[in-house]
């Protein structure tokens, strides 16, 4: 009995400190989503330092901006959208608060090509301003270090790593595990490089998806190497050869080959850092003595300078962001709806105070009906005001569907477009559900089609034949709306077509898109278009719902991502396939969907 008191009070003392310990992390959760909705109060000193350090990420739209919480700091750690971005560092090359930048990716948040590039485009400006820009990481993967070399100065950890050896792009193919499990995927598509569909149906990749990887992982790789190059000194050809032999093993080889200025701990860079706020020279030696720097983060300054940052204007650009996957309906966390982003340009061009519209866009595609539908109506808005896309890290098949009927089109020279194709996908489970689990499907129908897209039989020739008849018809359509947009024939598309996925400089160069430049240079061009270039504002469109409805949709999204983190964790690489396959299963009808994710190692 002394023993059953014991454990007793044990137990019970466990489950009081339990309960004290779970209403404390709760209300400090709810604390932090609290003031997350509020403006963040953040004071800027003097001889402060901005630290770019990616602790938050970058997105393209608001919608898409929801982060981890911070236990440490007891707030939600949002990421910050590419405009909030390159304001803030266009205006603290003015502030004299700001003395200079420092680069240091320590964090964990995502930023794709595109916006890395154009962060890296806004570095460089912001050196024209005399201010520095210093560089320094324990370890630089090579899309750091393409971002870092756009410094004054590199400087790197004495037992740090530098990655040089390449870039590539792997493809998981599944043919595999489904004949094991007994899966047929019937497919119907039009495009020799519609290629989103091999992972199901073929263990490798065709001839014509190679060529068009190995294009894509060339070109992306040159860009890299003329930035760096011309940053660093380095001849390319150097570059190159540095890659090949794996030549970069230690820092001090970093250093030897120019990728870096320096080897140091954190606490010399910190000095250096101090050093160059009291105005000193750029170099180890010239550190007086040992004192901190006042760092501000990005997001930081960016909730510092929101308000400061506001202009006043009677003149609109409207702002819209097509980020995410392009489906059927209303727009949802992660995806772009038809019918949510047509009633946002309708918006802009009904509004007369809008006298210009920017459409930013980041989407391999998706439903080609609800792309239709936004197609439609960039053409009634091109009619009464300039209309200017620009695309981010991608904006292909549907993404570029959307895009094609603007004035002007801006991509970044990593940006991933055209995939100008469609498909259609259909799984059959007659044999996994017989031989796995024996179950049989029967079936009353009225016509002899009525049961068509049922996933316990496959297809018949008439049906095939149907919806074949419906990809191609929904090809020409994509095509001719593309030719009337870009002022090509129908037969110079279909070319560069074919499901064909290209990168910002080989689109520019075929035609599919006007210019390179970022979301910054694109609101500026449709100020200029509309002749409002001396007096304008930026004019967000989004689908923001009332602030009870935000506080249940974060929940929401937080719970989404929770359990795709958990299956993301269980897949690994296979996830990205997993995740687009469930939601192109989720959507009815032709796809216009870029060929899976590629992410470039």
């Amino acid at each position: 009995m002394k023993n059953f008191f014991k454990t007793f009070g044990a137990a019970l003392l466990a489950f009081f400190v339990g309960t004290v310990l779970m209403w404390f992390v709760l209300f400090s959760i709810i604390g932090g989503i609290a003031a997350s909705f509020g403006q963040r109060q953040v004071y800027v000193p003097s001889d402060a330092v901005l630290v770019v350090d990616f602790r938050s990420g970058i997105v393209d739209s608001p919608d898409n901006r929801f982060g981890a919480f911070d236990v440490n700091r007891r707030r939600l750690e949002t990421s910050n959208t590419m405009l909030e971005v390159t304001d803030a560092v266009r205006l603290a090359a003015s502030d004299p608060n700001i003395k200079g930048i420092y680069i240091n990716i320590a964090g964990s948040g995502a930023v794709n090509y595109g916006n890395m590039e154009e962060l890296r485009s806004e570095l460089l400006r912001f050196k024209e301003s005399g201010k520095f820009v210093v560089a320094y990481n324990e370890v630089y993967s090579q899309p750091a270090y393409w971002l870092s070399s756009a410094a004054d100065r590199v400087f790197i950890h004495p037992e740090g790593f530098m990655d040089w050896r390449g870039v590539a792009a792997n493809v998981m193919f599944y043919k595999g595990l489904l004949d094991k499990l007994g899966v047929d995927v019937e497919i119907i598509r039009h495009g020799t490089f519609k290629s989103a569909v091999e992972p199901y149906i073929t263990d490798r990749m065709s001839p014509a998806n190679r060529l068009q990887m190995t294009t894509l992982v060339n070109s992306l790789w040159d860009v890299m190497l003329a930035d760096i190059s011309e940053s660093r000194g380095i001849p390319a050809d150097k570059l190159r050869q540095y890659a090949e032999e794996m030549a970069v093993r230690e820092p001090d080889d970093a250093l030897r080959f120019g990728f870096v200025d320096g080897v140091l701990y954190r606490d010399e860079m910190a000095d250096m850092l101090s050093a160059l706020c009291r105005g000193e020279e750029l170099s180890a030696a010239s550190v007086s003595e040992h004192t901190d720097f006042n760092a501000v983060s990005l997001g930081d300054y960016i909730a510092a300078r929101a308000v400061h940052a506001r202009k006043v204007s009677k003149n609109k650009v409207a702002l819209i962001y097509a980020d995410g996957q392009i489906v059927d309906g209303e727009s949802y966390p992660g995806a772009v709806g038809g019918a949510t982003l047509a009633d946002q340009i309708a918006q802009a061009r009904e509004d007369n105070g809008v006298k210009a519209v920017v459409l930013r866009v980041n989407s391999p595609g998706g439903s080609a009906l609800a792309s239709d539908v936004v197609w439609r109506e960039m053409e009634l808005c091109r009619e009464v005001k300039p209309v200017v896309v620009s695309m981010g890290g991608v904006a292909a098949s549907g993404g570029y569907y959307i895009s094609a009927p603007a004035d002007v089109i801006l991509a970044d020279r990593t940006t991933q477009t055209g995939s100008i194709g469609v498909f259609g996908m259909k799984l059959n489970l007659e044999k996994t559900l017989r031989d796995k689990v024996g179950i049989t499907v029967d079936v009353a129908k009225t016509n002899a089609y009525a049961d068509m897209g049922s996933v316990a039989r496959p297809l018949m020739p008439a049906e095939r034949a149907f919806l074949q008849g419906q990809v191609e018809k929904t090809y020409g359509t994509f095509v001719e709306h593309v030719a009337a947009g870009r002022n090509m024939t129908f037969e110079q598309v279909d070319e560069i077509g074919q499901g064909r996925v290209w990168l910002g400089t080989e689109a520019k160069k075929n035609g599919l898109v006007d210019g390179f430049g970022g979301l910054s240079d694109a609101v500026a061009l449709a100020a200029d278009r509309a002749g409002i270039a001396a007096d304008f504002r930026v004019y967000e469109i989004l689908s923001e719902p009332d602030s009870f409805a935000a506080f249940l949709s974060m929940f929401s999204a937080r719970m989404q991502r929770f359990s795709a983190a958990c299956v993301h964790g269980e897949l690994g690489e296979a996830f990205v396939h997993y995740d687009m396959l469930s939601r192109t299963l989720r959507e009815d009808g032709v796809m216009a969907l870029m060929p899976y994710t590629i992410s470039f190692e």
